[in-house]
């Protein structure tokens, strides 16, 4: 018997590496492929859409906030990975009254680390976890390095449209910005914070950042905050390597160092 310990300090126990696993969130459903398990994947979200070919082959038990519970029983899996943010609490309390559920609790790339080498370990694969985890480190250095020349520019992160609401301080999406070399406004908050148009004018953001999920901000909404905020620069970006914590943030350092080169304030 193992035991291993979730990121919210619960305990599970398992009698041997699993081989039938139901992911409930889309990052890290794609941790496990890159992890080299997919043959072991049995269920997966609506939204897990990496890699394409799991997305079309594998189960999906619902949302990650609406889980189809007769489904996973029938899929007896003998582990379940969700997070505790993107999941809701009551459906993962439902889920452990049956079945194994590792509950990952991230907010920054330290803790991003720790998820992917301990499910790594869960698996057994943490030879490729910690592979996964020195490519990360070593992009997310060299980035930081490069904006020790840059001044971070003062910025605001949206997620939501009517009402607007923003990453604040808590969050991934802030530890993200901070990567990318943006200053975010609403660090003070937590959580993602509700703004009214006033409230965004006063904060004078230097950069608008419209995230391309979970509101699909597309170039039509530019316009919207120009009228708001005239001074500021408005950046549509891909939100799955803001808010992607998994293996994805080995390109999301490749596309943190494009937004660096085109739209920092180099400091000389």
């Amino acid at each position: 018997m193992f035991k291993y310990i979730d990121q919210t300090g619960f305990e599970i126990k398992l009698e041997a590496p699993p081989q039938r696993i139901v992911s409930l969130v889309p990052s890290q459903t794609e941790l496990l492929a890159d992890l080299g398990l997919q043959d072991r994947i049995v269920g997966i979200t609506k939204y897990c859409i990496y890699p394409p070919e799991l997305f079309l082959s594998v189960p999906r038990v619902g949302g990650t906030k609406s889980i189809n519970h007769e489904l996973v029983n029938q899929l007896n899996p003998d582990l379940i990975i969700a997070n505790k943010e993107e999941n809701n609490r009551d459906a993962i309390e439902r889920l452990r009254e049956k079945f194994p559920v590792w509950l990952s609790d991230v907010s920054n790339l330290h803790e991003a680390l720790d998820m992917i080498y301990n499910i790594g370990v869960m698996t057994n694969c943490q030879e490729r976890a910690s592979e996964i985890n020195n490519q990360i480190a070593e992009k997310f250095k060299a980035i930081t390095e490069k904006n020790k020349k840059h001044v971070a520019r003062r910025a605001l992160y949206f997620i939501w449209r009517n009402p607007y609401m923003c990453a604040g301080g808590d969050t991934f999406i802030n530890d993200m910005m901070n990567k990318a070399g943006f200053d975010n406004l609403m660090y003070y908050h937590k959580r993602y914070p509700e703004l009214s148009e006033k409230k965004i004018a006063e904060l004078n953001p230097e950069v608008i950042l419209l995230s391309s999920e979970p509101y699909p901000f597309k170039a039509r909404h530019i316009q919207e905050f120009k009228n708001i905020c005239p001074k500021a620069e408005i950046l549509l970006v891909d939100g799955e390597f803001f808010a992607w914590y998994g293996s994805r943030m080995v390109k999301a350092a490749d596309y943190f160092h494009q937004l660096c080169d085109n739209n920092s304030n180099v400091s000389e």
